[in-house]
């Protein structure tokens, strides 16, 4: 199973960073591979929301479901599945002070059937993609 892990921070605070990020129809403006993710369910957003995830890798389109599994003040899971792959996004958050937050950002990719196989020829792609969400990160979140 690949996994990509980056520790990074931006100037914006924890208290704004959490809920951004949980609401992950914003990751049409972070996630540099996100096309469109459409909320599933109604507001507020809460643990057990959902959404539509249109994602571009590699040149392909593919679509997973996401859902928002774990919600705290610093630290959120999202879990994006289709029949190929179980994405699961662990981000823990840290005020390093009243304006400052270290984001990690941990992703495991679960890869299913024959998709299991090409799992590790991915990873080149995936540390790629890794290190784009950072940086778009660190742009975006500054502006919230």
């Amino acid at each position: 199973m690949p996994t990509v892990e980056r520790t990074f921070t931006v100037t914006a605070p924890i208290e704004k960073v959490g809920p951004y990020l949980a609401d992950f129809a914003h990751a049409e403006a972070w996630d540099p591979g996100t096309k469109s993710c459409t909320p599933l369910d109604g507001q507020p957003v809460q643990v057990g929301s959902r959404w539509h995830n249109v994602s571009e890798f590699m040149g392909r389109e593919t679509e997973l479901e996401y859902r928002l599994d774990r919600w705290e003040p610093d630290h959120l899971t999202l879990i994006g599945e289709n029949k190929t792959v179980t994405s699961t996004d662990d981000i823990s958050l840290r005020a390093v002070d009243a304006r400052t937050t270290e984001i990690t950002y941990h992703v495991d990719f679960d890869f299913h059937g024959v998709a299991t196989v090409a799992g590790p020829l991915l990873k080149p792609a995936l540390e790629k993609l890794g290190s784009d969400t950072e940086e778009q990160m660190k742009k975006v979140l500054p502006t919230i």
